[in-house]
């Protein structure tokens, strides 16, 4: 199964937690679910001309909700923690 790079790589995540690890030089990245870390590895190095060192995956299940009588699941998610090799910055997450 031949996917794209884009395809790949859904959006990226900034929270307060993400902001922090970026100062270290990771990066946190919604990915598609059927993606693995060769995958990721290859798709931010294609995509964003750096060195990635490393890259740790967080499937993330869906949250349950009760709607009066009715119980349903949020979506499943899954993300990408990349760790970069030292010196490298990704330009996305700087802002304008």
């Amino acid at each position: 199964m031949n996917i794209s790079f884009s395809d790949l790589l859904l959006k990226p995540i900034i929270t307060e937690k993400t902001t922090a690890l970026q100062e270290r030089g990771k990066y946190t990245f919604e990915v598609a679910k059927n993606a693995n870390k060769k995958q990721i590895k290859s798709a931010i190095q294609e995509l964003f001309g750096v060195s990635v060192h490393s890259v740790n995956i967080i499937n993330k299940k869906g949250k349950p909700k009760v709607f009066g009588r009715n119980r349903v699941v949020g979506p499943q998610s899954k993300r990408a923690i990349v760790t970069l090799s030292v010196g490298e910055t990704l330009d996305i997450f700087e802002g304008a």
